[in-house]
C-alpha cells in the first residue's frame, strides 16, 4: 500500500539544504510517495499526507506563532506540534536543568528584567531562534546590556550561558536518534564567528563523522529520557532527536541544545544506511 510523505522546508529552502539527499529514495523503497513542500505553501494539502516531516523550516523564528498554528493543523506531523511548541523556545533548557540533567548553566532573562552577567566569558542568545542568529559571545567582564536590550525590544527572552572554551578546540558533538534509538553522531566546529549561508537562515558549519565516547552517549540517553518525561510521551514517539553536547571545564559532557524540531541530522556525515534507518522510523511512527 502506497503512503504519502511530505518533507517540509521553507520558502528559501523548499527542498532543504541537501542533508536529506538519500532520504527520499529510502522512503520510496519502503512504499512512500515522497515530495518536498514549504510549510507555508497554501497549495499543499498537508492534512491529507500520511507523514509530514519537519526538516528545514528555518524561517520559523520571526513567525513562531504562525508556524505553531500550522503545526497544530497537521495531524501526521513529525515531530508532533506539542514537541515543536516546547522545543522551539530554548527555555526548555531550564526545565531539563531543573530535572537534574547536566546542562550548560542557563539563565533566562524575560523582557523588562535586569540581567546579571557571568564573570567569565559568556554567550547571549534569544530563547527563540534558529541557526545561531542573534547569538553573541562576550569576554569576561564585558557588559552585554545593549544586546540583551535589543533582544528584549524584539520581544525575545534572553538566554545567558557561560562560554564553554572546549568549543574552540573540540567543537560540539551531535548525537542523532531515530524513533528513540541511537543512529549516529557527528562533530560540529565552533559556530560563533562563522559566516551566514546564502539563504540567510543559518550559519555555515564544519561537520565531520564522529564516534561518541561512553559518557556522551550516557548523557544523551538521560536527556531523551528527561525530555520524554517532561513532554509526557514515549521516546519512540520522537521520529528524530539531535542531542548537542560540549565538554565543560571539568571535562564532563554538558547538554548545549536538544534539537527536536528542524535540525540537520548529519546524513552526509555518516553511513549510507542511516537514511534507511530514518525511513524505517517513519514507518514505525505510523504504526
Amino acid at each position: 500500500m502506497s503512503r504519502t510523505a511530505i518533507l517540509v522546508g521553507c520558502a528559501e529552502l523548499p527542498e532543504g539544504d541537501g542533508d536529506e539527499h538519500a532520504v527520499p529514495a529510502a522512503l520510496t523503497e519502503l512504499g512512500f510517495d515522497v515530495s518536498w513542500a514549504a510549510w507555508d505553501d497554501s497549495r499543499v494539502d498537508f492534512a491529507a499526507a500520511d507523514a509530514v516531516i519537519l526538516r528545514a523550516t528555518w524561517d520559523y523564528a520571526p513567525r513562531r506563532a504562525e508556524f505553531l498554528d500550522w503545526c497544530e493543523s497537521v495531524p501526521a506531523l513529525c515531530n508532533p506540534a506539542a514537541v515543536a511548541r516546547w522545543n522551539t523556545d530554548k527555555s526548555y533548557l531550564a526545565e531539563l536543568l531543573d530535572a537534574g540533567v547536566a546542562v550548560v548553566p542557563t539563565t533566562l532573562v524575560e523582557p523588562g528584567e535586569p540581567a546579571k552577567f557571568p564573570k567569565s566569558a559568556y554567550v547571549v542568545k534569544p530563547s527563540v531562534g534558529a541557526g545561531s542568529r542573534g547569538a553573541a559571545r562576550f569576554d569576561a567582564g564585558a557588559d552585554a546590556s545593549a544586546h540583551v536590550a535589543s533582544l528584549h525590544a524584539d520581544g525575545h527572552t534572553a538566554l545567558i550561558q557561560p562560554y564553554q572554551s572546549s568549543v574552540d578546540t573540540e567543537g560540539e558533538l551531535a548525537l542523532v536518534y531515530f524513533g528513540g534509538i541511537y543512529s549516529h553522531a557527528f562533530a560540529k566546529g565552533a559556530m560563533l564567528g562563522s559566516t551566514m549561508d546564502a539563504s540567510g537562515l543559518y550559519l555555515t558549519e564544519q561537520l565531520a563523522k564522529a564516534e561518541p565516547p561512553a559518557d556522551a552517549i550516557a548523557l544523551a540517553e538521560d536527556v531523551l529520557d528527561a525530555a520524554s518525561a517532561l513532554l509526557g510521551i514515549l521516546r519512540a514517539e520522537l521520529l528524530y532527536a539531535r542531542v548537542d553536547l560540549v565538554r565543560g571545564a571539568d571535562g564532563k559532557p554538558l547538554l548545549l541544545e536538544l534539537e527536536l524540531t528542524e535540525p540537520s541530522l548529519g546524513f552526509r556525515q555518516t553511513d549510507p544506511a542511516a537514511a534507511m534507518r530514518f525511513a524505517s522510523a517513519v514507518r514505525q511512527q505510523l504504526a
